[in-house]
């Protein structure tokens, strides 16, 4: 029983009101901070790098300090050193729940933490805190509306160029732009072959006009666009996993391609990006089989900043709660602890909301109408089959 104390719920319940608790202040912050906006947009932007990173450092925290995370780098030694120098988008796979958090992790051990923007459903800025952060630290919240999305992404590209040297800005983009299920690869699958696009095992068709129109508009601004694919030595690990204190070793291989070696049409682009997706698929169905990357691997330090800075919410945090709770719990009526209980209940179903949001099953319906186009088909031609025999027999 003792061996697995850090899967009991009370972590879980304690992690979440740190959370809570502690980023609803920063919000709070940032929101003040908005009076700056008009007068000095740089001051603004640096101001709310280090809020963000107050807040979303907690998970890296958690990750690499409570359950003892690893995440190798596994890139080409002259491509690393330009890593945490520069303004960089990075293409990622989207095959597991928790692939962002170690790209997270690796953006914390790189400096990279605060100015870390998502390409992501305009839904993500709704969530409480953390979506909220999204939207004050300018991440690009995309309506699924090409014709406000190409506005969106134009002027999301723009501001992200503005941030000034020593607060490098990395633009995590996940093109295939859902978490892979069964149901969704035999999807994209189907729409590969039709089209005849490369077909792969372990990814979706990316969708690449997010990309291209992106491509377009850094050319000259962007230095260059990183590939990163996620692999874990063993299985599917989700968040819960990280918060019940499980170790998982991943590994990010990288590469760095420069920007003006990009192609500049749309069509070219689009070509580019799901080849690039085909060398994903064969990267990691190679892992699967040697569990060997192509590249040397390399394990950047931890720092110890995300720790300082999570003690010392726990402390600002917890030390009231913890007072509050025992005058409540000698002195408070009846009402008043089943209100505390309530409270409680309220944390624990609002972080158990916000992990649905990670979790493989709670993506977008991706190729919902291929899906119910080939049912009907199947439906057609049985019934075809049908008829066919009916005048046979007859």
């Amino acid at each position: 029983m003792m061996g697995n104390w850090k899967s009991w719920p009370i972590w879980f319940l304690l992690f979440a009101y740190i959370f809570f608790v502690s980023t609803l202040i920063l919000n709070f912050i940032q929101l003040l901070t908005l009076v700056i906006w008009p007068f000095d947009k740089t001051l603004f932007r640096k101001i709310n790098y280090y809020l963000a990173y107050a807040s979303w450092c907690q998970f890296t925290s958690v990750g690499q300090w409570w359950a003892g995370c690893e995440c190798v780098l596994h890139m080409d030694p002259e491509e690393r050193k330009h890593l945490g120098r520069e303004h960089i988008m990075v293409i990622m796979n989207h095959k597991y729940e928790i692939d962002w958090l170690m790209a997270w992790i690796l953006s914390e051990r790189l400096r990279m933490l605060g100015a870390t923007k998502i390409y992501g459903k305009k839904v993500l800025q709704f969530i409480p805190l953390i979506g909220w952060a999204w939207w004050f630290t300018e991440s690009l919240f995309l309506k699924r509306d090409w014709t406000k999305d190409k506005q969106i992404i134009q002027e999301g590209v723009r501001t992200a160029m503005e941030y000034p040297n020593n607060y490098w800005v990395t633009l995590l983009l996940f093109p295939e732009g859902t978490r892979l299920t069964p149901q969704k690869l035999e999807n994209s699958q189907i729409v590969a072959k039709e089209k005849g696009y490369p077909i792969m095992k372990h990814h979706l068709l990316p969708r690449p006009k997010g990309f291209a129109y992106s491509i377009q508009e850094l050319k000259g601004k962007l230095n260059a666009v990183y590939d990163a694919t996620v692999v874990f030595d063993e299985g599917y690990p989700s968040l819960m996993d990280v918060l019940e204190g499980k170790k998982i070793m991943s590994r990010i291989r990288a590469r760095r391609h420069e920007v003006k070696d990009l192609p500049d049409s749309e069509e070219e682009l689009s070509e580019w990006l799901r080849n690039l997706f085909k060398e994903k698929d064969e990267v990691v169905e190679k892992f699967y089989q040697t569990k060997e990357l192509d590249r040397p691997g390399f394990l950047i330090p931890k720092r110890y900043n995300d720790l300082v800075v999570h003690l010392f919410w726990i402390i600002v945090t917890l030390v009231p709660l913890f007072f509050y709770l025992v005058n409540v719990l000698f002195y408070g009526s009846l009402l008043h602890k089943i209100t505390v209980v309530l409270v409680f209940v309220s944390v624990n179903l609002l972080a158990k909301f916000m992990i649905g949001f990670t979790q493989l099953e709670k993506g977008s319906s991706y190729g919902k109408q291929i899906t119910k186009r080939n049912r009907d088909s199947e439906k057609e031609m049985s019934y075809n089959k049908d008829i066919a025999k009916e005048k046979k027999t007859s």
